[in-house]
């Protein structure tokens, strides 16, 4: 009987303070449905959308480093087509990040 373990992830060790990142990302969202029901003054939502998104490129910037220093570092040393794909696959969500 062989036991599956599950693989690590870069963002592991800061789980914790993502989720917690992730939940204020949500209030914040929550506050803008809030503001818009309310019909709050448009500037005033405006400020709060962009402090939702700047607490999602937060995260995200926080993943990709952890991507990059676990995921990405581990293939580079076994070399070979593992590691161009996982750079490849790194290039894309840089690509995504920076489009959004």
């Amino acid at each position: 009987m062989s036991i599956a373990i599950a693989p690590t992830h870069g963002y592991t060790a800061d789980k914790d303070a993502l989720l917690k990142r992730l939940r204020r990302a949500e209030g914040q969202v929550r506050g803008v449905a809030r503001m818009v029901d309310e019909d709050a003054y448009c500037i005033d939502i405006l400020t709060q959308v962009s402090a939702a998104t700047k607490a999602l490129e937060t995260v995200a910037l926080q993943l990709l480093e952890d991507h990059l220093a676990h995921c990405v570092a581990e293939a580079a040393e076994a070399g070979g087509p593992v590691a161009q794909a996982k750079l490849s696959e790194a290039t894309a969500a840089i690509s995504r990040l920076v489009r959004s």
